[in-house]
């Protein structure tokens, strides 16, 4: 270490050079006047409270750097950074009522042209057709984490249509989406970890349900036996019984599809107290269980494993560029690693969302179009934080870019295990 700051900054302006800019998080300010003088909001929508809170806040402060890094500008605009928390004390967790005031919010802040988030598909669903209405065209929002199909693909009924009434498409995404990862870890628990027999608990919200019906429909196509896929109430004091009738079942793996938040700590504590370690019968968790320390330290978490949609940390910051110079200066400010890989993802999101800027007319029209017209954005892999060429479908909103990494917790972390193909 030893290297100050701001020397690691430059540093990392010259490696991530996009056209981009950045301020301080909080007010926003309108703008007036000529290109150069006139400041656009960006946002951030994330759950601040509840278990995703370290993980959100992580991702706030990784934007924040980096849009210090890159001088307050994207191409010839000044852009600031506004936050918003769509989650409630009560719930601890993202929430429907907030998701759709926070919508609300943005469409009537002039200034904001594009959203960074959600963090949850659920809330994004509430929010994207808001956005999709919103005056003066449209407004952008690129996610660093939903996963849930019917978002950009035809899923359930209506999707993903029913989200963008103007007929126009404003929603974009950095990460891959639950058809991939769903096969993804069905194919690891088959073929890595020799799993015949599986039981699914899913938390019967958006995002699990999607990853458990990808996962099951995987399973069964490997040759797996799927006993259940049954949801698990976020309210119970414990889940022993639901333990106890997996066990009677003798599976070889329970597969938690859905999100920490919903007592997921809980479920993790009763699965080894009836089934016993995750040595003996397999403990397996989508992104939805990533980047939750508490859930780490758990005696009972050890030997868990966990997918993510994209590149985790390790694997990065063992490939160099600019993906590893950025993650060395989050360390070098922070003294310590992002609570989560999608704080990165967060950056990744971020940049797209700039290089719409640097390509507008500084409308919320112009910097959606940048998106959804012509050839659309493309994040060269020598400045993209991902290491990798980032290219945004014009059609869709979806990604290039299709990684899963199989990870364990061990020793108290998550550690990177191997980057598991997708097709």
């Amino acid at each position: 270490m030893g290297i100050p700051v701001r020397a690691i900054a430059v540093v990392a302006v010259a490696t991530l050079g996009v056209a981009a800019c950045g301020g301080s998080s909080g007010s926003s300010s309108s703008g007036s006047g000529s290109s150069g003088g006139k400041t656009l909001i960006i946002s951030t929508d994330l759950p601040l409270q509840g278990s995703s809170a370290d993980a959100s806040a992580d991702t706030n402060k990784a934007i924040q750097l980096y849009l210090d890094s890159v001088g307050d500008k994207a191409g010839t605009y000044k852009v600031q950074l506004k936050t918003y928390d769509d989650s409630t004390a009560t719930a601890g967790q993202w929430d429907p009522g907030a998701c759709t005031k926070n919508a609300t919010a943005h469409v009537l802040n002039k200034s904001e042209v594009a959203v960074m988030g959600t963090f949850n598909s659920g809330c994004a669903k509430l929010e994207v057709p808001t956005l999709n209405e919103a005056p003066g065209g449209g407004m952008l929002m690129v996610s660093h984490a939903n996963t849930n199909v019917g978002l950009t693909k035809t899923w359930d009924a209506g999707e993903p249509q029913k989200y963008f009434p103007s007929g126009q498409r404003n929603y974009a995404r950095v990460v891959t989406t639950d058809d991939y990862q769903g096969t993804a870890d069905a194919t690891y628990a088959f073929n890595d970890l020799g799993v015949k027999k599986v039981y699914i608990l899913n938390d019967n919200q958006t995002y699990g349900q999607g990853v458990a019906k990808t996962f099951a429909a995987a399973a069964t196509k490997l040759g797996m036996t799927v006993v259940a896929n049954e949801a698990w109430d976020k309210n119970q004091p414990n889940y022993t019984a639901t333990m106890q009738k997996i066990k009677a079942a003798n599976v070889d793996m329970v597969f938690l599809a859905g999100i920490e938040d919903n007592n997921g700590a809980q479920l993790v504590k009763d699965k080894v107290a009836v089934l016993g370690d995750n040595t003996k019968v397999k403990l397996m968790a989508p992104d939805g269980f990533t980047g939750y320390p508490d859930l780490n330290k758990l005696p009972q978490a050890q030997g868990m494993y966990l997918s993510f949609a994209g590149l985790s940390l390790q694997p990065l910051m063992a490939a160099g560029g600019a993906g590893a110079t950025f993650i060395n200066s989050f360390k070098a400010k922070y003294g310590r690693l992002p609570a989560s890989s999608y704080a990165l993802y967060g950056v990744a999101a971020t940049q797209v969302i700039l290089a719409a800027i640097a390509k507008s007319d500084g409308t919320r029209k112009g910097v959606r179009d940048a998106v959804f017209t012509g050839s659309g954005i493309d994040i060269p892999a020598a400045t993209s934080v991902l290491g990798k060429e980032l290219k945004i479908d014009p059609a869709t909103g979806d990604v290039n870019a299709k990684d899963i990494s199989i990870e364990i917790i061990k020793g108290q972390q998550e550690t990177f295990k191997k980057a598991q193909p997708v097709s």
